[in-house]
């Protein structure tokens, strides 16, 4: 089935469960900047985290779309920009300062544009701007990561895979984000017996780890297509095991969602080969960080994609999937699409404004329609632009849309 204009409209559980009710207030000590409508019924804070590279190019051009929707559906928004990742690193010498941390966690949603740089790749492991990442979903207590990728029909030509294996494909990455062998101790450098020296880690998963990520997996399958691949290595990795144990063992609550089992080799290769195979994956932190990459370029982009980080409770921690590209950072050049749809994923899944995210999805896709494109996505036939007249088109495609009906 091709995918069609409600694509962007990401189809997992909203997860009401996992949001702070509360909307809670707190100072500001780097400035905000409020937008609302008039005598807004509601309003919330979100930290911006626009970090290095093109971040915060895509960053200003997110904020600029979270305004305008808040001021066509009447709520207000009030935005605490804070240092992270190498702009951090240079400002106070460490990639997550404490203040950011505390503006995230009093937050209602973090929006983060990307970390990292050549700049700062040979430092220290602890003082390395991925290591502020690790240190931020740490912190916010978000282990489960939703990364959807779909093949829009207006970029089916751009994925490298031939347009009948990519045309409709429509999948969700959920992935496991705080456990296994990115945080498993014990890890470090030694000797070994011969006097050779050795780095270790361990790929440690409890019990309650995976049993909640697998039920939000369950749940994001049933409001989709009832579809769910549970991706381990159960035939070497005893942590495997036990995943493939417990996520077996749940399945009898969801007889309405037909579970299969692969190995993470074997779903490599067929997210390449029949990518339409699958609806949702659930699968383990190291796992979904390289499969969801995978992923993403079957859409013909990673500049496309976006991503929901959610915890049991408290804010929920958003951002594009691309790097940094320090190669094309200052240059106009970066795709803002990303970004602009992770900030709908932070008003869907984080402040519960549905309508206010579903006119940022329909803008995107307005804008894709009349034939804009950034270099990542540009063809033949196209207008290439920036990424500030991108972002400048989709404002443009927002506002002109009438209000949503109630």
């Amino acid at each position: 089935m091709a995918a069609s204009s409600s694509s962007l409209q990401f189809t997992a559980t909203p997860f009401n469960q996992f949001h702070s009710k509360k909307v809670p207030k707190h100072a500001t000590k780097w400035g905000t900047i409020r937008c609302s409508a008039s005598s807004p019924s509601k309003s919330y804070n979100i930290t911006l985290l626009p970090g290095d590279g093109i971040g915060p190019e895509v960053i200003s051009v997110a904020k600029n779309a979270l305004q305008l929707v808040s001021s066509i559906e009447g709520f207000e928004v009030a935005f605490e920009e804070m240092p992270m990742g190498g702009a951090a690193l240079d400002a106070v010498g460490v990639p997550l300062p404490d203040e950011t941390l505390n503006s995230a966690k009093k937050s209602d949603a973090t929006l983060l544009g990307a970390i990292g740089g050549y700049k700062w790749d040979k430092n220290e492991k602890h003082l390395k701007p991925e290591t502020g990442l690790l240190q931020l979903r740490e912190g916010l207590q978000v282990f489960a990561n939703l990364r959807p990728a779909t093949v829009l029909p207006q970029l089916v030509d751009a994925s490298t895979l031939k347009k009948e294996v990519a045309e409709g494909v429509d999948l969700m990455v959920v992935r496991e984000l705080t456990g296994g062998i990115y945080f498993g101790k014990p890890r470090g450098f030694s000797t070994d017996k011969n006097g050779q020296e050795i780095g270790f880690n361990t790929e440690v998963y409890a019990a309650y780890e995976i049993e909640r990520i697998a039920r939000i997996a369950f749940e994001t399958a049933r409001k989709r297509r009832g579809k769910l691949c549970s991706v381990d290595k159960a035939n070497v990795l005893e942590a495997s095991m036990l995943w493939r144990k417990i996520v077996t063992a749940l399945a009898s609550e969801y007889p309405d969602v037909e579970l299969s089992h692969m190995y993470v080799d074997n779903a490599a290769m067929q997210l390449v080969r029949n990518p339409k195979q699958f609806d949702t994956i659930v699968t383990n932190n190291i796992f979904g960080d390289i499969l969801s990459d995978e992923a993403s370029m079957i859409t013909g982009s990673i500049g496309m994609l976006p991503s929901a980080s959610l915890g049991a409770a408290g804010p929920g921690l958003f951002e594009p999937i691309h790097g940094s590209a320090p190669d094309i950072a200052g240059q106009d050049k970066a795709n803002p699409l990303a970004t602009m749809l992770s900030a709908a994923m932070l008003l869907k899944y984080g402040l519960g404004e549905e309508k206010a995210a579903q006119r940022i999805e329909a803008a995107v896709l307005d804008t894709l329609n009349r034939g804009f494109r950034t270099g990542d996505i540009h063809s033949a036939g196209h207008k290439l632009v920036g990424c500030k007249e991108m972002g400048e088109e989709v404002l443009k495609s927002i506002d002109s849309k009438t209000p949503a009906a109630v």
